[in-house]
């Protein structure tokens, strides 16, 4: 079900909802010879605003990546709420000192060692274009029951998850 008629700032509070208890995702991008790569990235705790933000290095194979293509998707999968989350969008990679400092925690000193001064460090914005999400009851037994009716009458209508189209 696509949301056609709702309104971009519903459209980023329904989606930032849905990712609001997200803390690792699987960051999408292309290689240069057209192959998928996906890794798990960190979520960065800020207000969803339409943009997702990660750390990286200026160096890294995803910084060049999304320099060569920056059409990238971002997959969440909140199983305690059986919901699961598909972002499309544009990335970019942003020298914004004001920002890094509003985004950091000391958790990323795993990675950082160095934090904010580390060389070469620098964020991911992901510019949200789109987000297709699915969502299912967090009940075993009524997803269990649901999965068996759809089995048996052949119709995967009959599964009792929501799945719908976000436009940004």
């Amino acid at each position: 079900m696509s949301d056609t008629g709702q309104t971009t700032d519903q459209a980023v509070k329904d989606l930032g909802d849905l990712l609001g208890n997200a803390r690792i995702c699987m960051l999408t991008t292309m290689t240069e010879d057209g192959k998928h790569v996906s890794r798990p990235m960190a979520v960065q705790d800020a207000e969803f605003d339409g943009d997702l933000w990660f750390f990286t290095y200026d160096d890294s194979d995803k910084a060049r990546q999304v320099a060569a293509n920056p059409e990238v998707n971002v997959a969440f999968a909140d199983a305690k709420h059986s919901t699961w989350t598909s972002v499309s969008g544009r990335a970019s990679v942003v020298h914004d000192r004001a920002k890094a400092e509003q985004l950091y925690s000391p958790a990323l000193k795993v990675w950082f060692p160095e934090g904010l001064e580390t060389e070469g460090v620098a964020l991911l914005k992901v510019e949200t274009t789109s987000a297709e999400y699915w969502d299912a009851p967090s009940s075993t037994i009524k997803t269990a029951v649901g999965a068996l009716r759809a089995a048996v009458t052949k119709n995967p209508d009959a599964f009792p998850a929501e799945n719908r189209t976000i436009e940004l």
